[in-house]
């Protein structure tokens, strides 16, 4: 067989379609395996937020994701005899680099959080991306939601050096949270 434009047309067809098969045979099983690592990650957050719940009820709102499933509002964290300890939320606000996702825990008389772990973000290395740390995510255990706020304005949050941006979106995110399910659980 001759290297015509034909053929070569031909053969590239071919290799493209072999490839779109292999990659949808990997894509479906490989999907799935990542929702189940994603709801890991969530059993292990909403632990990690909200530590004195045995178990944690999902409130379901009206609406449907891409997938179509319901969308979960928050969550209400009960101890092993049902008595509501707190709840656990998400929240999504814009940071310096794109959008920060965060997973806040309240205590049930909305006056304590509980717990914060960033769930997805794009701010800086080095600086922004510093919301993830340890040390940052630690000023936020059994903190009074009355001082969340940054300490230059009376708070107990300390700002990260460079990324205050990135810290007030915390800050907000977790405001924002705090006050949609106290206005859900009225």
């Amino acid at each position: 067989m001759k290297n015509t434009p034909v053929n070569i047309v031909l053969k590239m067809v071919v290799l493209s379609a072999l490839a779109a098969v292999l990659l949808a045979v990997t894509f479906v099983p490989t999907q799935a395996q990542l929702k189940i690592l994603q709801d890991e990650q969530e059993k292990q957050a909403l632990k990690a937020v909200l530590p004195q719940a045995a178990d944690f009820e999902p409130v379901i709102g009206d609406q449907v994701d891409a997938d179509g499933e319901p969308v979960i509002l928050y969550f209400r964290g009960v101890d092993s005899s049902g008595n509501i300890v707190g709840y656990a939320f998400r929240n999504t606000q814009p940071g310096a680099q794109g959008l920060v996702e965060v997973l806040g825990g309240v205590s049930s008389d909305f006056n304590t959080i509980t717990g914060m772990e960033i769930m997805s973000h794009a701010e800086t290395p080095g600086l922004g991306a510093k919301i993830a740390e340890p040390g940052f995510k630690s000023q936020f255990l059994d903190l009074s939601v009355a001082d969340l706020s940054l300490t230059k304005n009376g708070g107990k949050v300390d700002t990260i050096s460079g990324a205050t941006i990135s810290t007030v979106t915390v800050v907000n995110a977790l405001h924002s949270g705090i006050d949609n399910v106290r206005a859900m659980e009225g």
